[in-house]
């Protein structure tokens, strides 16, 4: 069985992004062919979804500084760990996975120290004995693309493609039954935080938009990680059950699995719900494109003025003065778009429906 490292240093919705290359590359090249033992390098913050992705048999977790943000020191040390892993760990060959803005050569490179042969990414800067199999973006594939398509792209180059039956989908696995964590009857889940402020609805708002789900009958789960439970609570409010800090990753995936549709901004736990197949109300600021990263593949409400002054800034804190390209979204439009989605009217299609914006 042939070691192949995929590389996704980023956070949690680009790993579960990267899904259906990991997949692809598991797969192995040809029919009848043996599949490949998949090692996924990623980063810390993305490292509690590497593990939960069908067809991953290692995860080992680097901080990139190139990647990260604040990055870590760049020392012979810090380097030598990966060049010493990858030395170690018989990797025979790497696909590099990168967004638009992202560069594969720094760790094509490492890689290229520590033996391995055969490297594939996309670069638009030559590459020279960097990369085997280079893509030049925007004439080899459109950038205006959803991300998990452009990381299939990479993985297709390299000659690996997914097996009979698989839909491109995202997937994760193992996640546990949550019915003691949630309560029985249906729910909707709503996880107000964000890695970044220039991606966040307004407490408030979220607050709102409980107290009126609730007033329309409809029981409300609130999630977040462990350093956000005062917003959790205030978002939960006294009717509202909070699980802020209360679910790892993969709990978090059962939770949202279970539920009738999902509210929350462009987080890791939007493409958790595209995973597992859970209808999203995405508040989608525009400062990446929502053609690469709204959830994918699932049924979609977009929300959110997508031609607004920020549009693609990559900015984390609004440039704006009061946020109005979230802040614009009234809850009564998040709690409508959530009853569309429960009754099946929103699209399947996430490409469709977002360059129709």
């Amino acid at each position: 069985m042939t070691r192949v490292l995929v590389a996704r240093l980023d956070s949690v919705g680009d790993v579960l992004l990267a899904g259906p290359a990991v997949r692809a590359v598991a797969n192995g090249r040809r029919a009848g062919a043996a599949r490949n033992d998949v090692v996924l390098l990623c980063g810390p913050e993305g490292d509690p979804a590497a593990s939960l992705l069908p067809g991953v048999s290692e995860v080992y977790s680097w901080a990139c500084p190139w990647i990260i943000n604040p990055p870590p020191p760049v020392t012979a040390q810090h380097l030598d760990q990966l060049v010493a892993f990858v030395r170690t760990s018989r990797i025979a060959e790497a696909v590099i996975l990168t967004s638009f803005h992202q560069s594969p050569l720094p760790l094509a490179l490492l890689l290229r120290l520590a033996g391995v042969r055969l490297i594939t990414g996309a670069s638009t800067d030559y590459a020279g004995d960097l990369l085997d199999v280079r893509l030049r973006p925007g004439e080899d594939f459109p950038e205006d693309q959803p991300e998990a398509e452009r990381a299939l792209a990479i993985a297709g180059a390299a000659g690996f493609s997914l097996p009979p039956g698989d839909d491109g989908k995202l997937k994760v696995r193992d996640y546990p039954p949550v019915r003691g964590l949630v309560g029985e009857g249906p729910y909707i889940v709503v996880h107000p935080g964000s890695s970044a402020p220039a991606r966040a609805w307004p407490p408030l708002h979220h607050a709102a938009a409980v107290e009126l789900l609730e007033a329309a009958g409809r029981r409300v789960v609130v999630t977040g990680g462990a350093k956000e439970a005062g917003l959790t609570a205030t978002v939960a409010g006294p009717s509202g059950l909070d699980l802020g800090g209360r679910t790892d990753l993969r709990t978090l995936a059962g939770v949202i699995a279970g539920a009738s549709a999902l509210v929350t901004g462009n987080t890791g736990p939007a493409h958790l719900a595209a995973a597992v197949g859970t209808p999203v109300a995405c508040l989608f600021s525009p400062v990446v494109p929502a053609i690469r990263w709204a959830p994918y593949g699932v049924r979609l409400e977009l929300l959110g003025d997508q031609n607004a002054a920020c549009k693609f800034s990559r900015a984390r804190e609004c440039p704006v003065p009061g946020h109005p390209c979230l802040s614009s979204v009234t809850p009564e439009q998040v709690v409508d778009a959530v009853e569309r989605l429960i009754s099946g009217v929103s699209s399947l299609s996430t490409r469709r429906k977002v360059r129709h914006q």
